[in-house]
């Protein structure tokens, strides 16, 4: 039997510690970045993300950037040809190397490469910029607040954030059902929001709406394009993945494999300093 908990204060909940524990139930915080490097990149160029973010972000060619969590460059390559310059940070060695190399690629001059973990980044180390962008590496922090306010002083002008919207899992939820286990997904953007107030900071929500619906070539792409987590399955699981995707992805008119749900779900949480 189930036993209901009623809060009649939502100054009861501690927002962080219930972020923390739904992070640890999760449970795979510890993702190897260096392996998923290469084919980051790809996977991002598949959606308009990156457009969808930079044209909902206040920008000024005089703006200077931090752009925190920066991976292979996905977002800061184009976020810098709209400002004066970007400080592109990341915790991995793999991205920051591919992202250098596209720099001196692309004869780009306007991006400072830092190596540093966004739980540990603060004024003290990485000075003011105008703008913080912390672009789809929220998911990871371990103390929220503490890391939204070192956003918050770092930056002159604003704070931008994106993390994972309630669908977008939404496959993966099905899975889980299918074999009759318990999905321990990320924590709900919702959380941050009562974690902001209670810093008196009042943010503006978007969904990016970011497309198009995902397709693969065949299952075994579908099975590798980085969402699933087979670590978390046992052998029997593992071999029912592909006859449930076998079973909820039809072939469109060019034959790829797709689902209507299958698609990209970003928040965006923005505020002005």
């Amino acid at each position: 039997m189930t036993r209901k908990i009623i809060i009649e204060d939502e100054n009861e909940i501690d927002w962080e510690d219930l972020w923390t524990k739904k992070m640890d139930k999760k449970g795979d915080r510890g993702k190897d970045w260096s392996k998923a490097a290469v084919k980051y990149s790809e996977r991002a160029s598949k959606d308009n993300y990156t457009e969808k973010l930079i044209s909902n972000m206040i920008l000024t060619k005089d703006d200077t950037v931090l752009d925190v969590g920066c991976g292979e460059g996905s977002v800061t390559i184009p976020l810098s040809k709209e400002v004066a310059s970007v400080t592109a940070v990341d915790a991995t060695d793999k991205m920051l190397e591919i992202l250098d190399e596209k720099i001196a690629e692309n004869k780009i001059s306007n991006i400072k490469t830092v190596k540093d973990d966004v739980n540990e980044l603060n004024l003290e180390k990485i000075g003011k910029h105008d703008i913080v962008l912390a672009s789809r590496v929220v998911n990871g922090i371990k103390s929220p607040r503490k890391v939204f306010s070192n956003f918050n002083e770092i930056a002159n002008k604003y704070v931008f954030i994106t993390l994972f919207g309630p669908n977008n899992w939404k496959l993966e939820k099905d899975f889980f059902k299918y074999i009759g286990k318990e999905y321990n997904g990320a924590p709900s953007y919702t959380i941050l929001l009562n974690l902001l107030a209670e810093m008196d900071i009042y943010p503006n929500v978007i969904n990016l709406d970011v497309g198009p619906v995902r397709t693969y070539k065949t299952i075994e792409e579908a099975m590798d394009n980085g969402k699933w987590n087979l670590a978390k399955f046992n052998e029997e699981e593992q071999k029912l993945l592909p006859k449930f995707l076998e079973s909820i992805l039809e072939e469109n008119e060019e034959g790829l494999l797709t689902n209507p749900t299958d698609k990209p779900d970003w928040i965006l949480i923005w505020w002005k300093k």
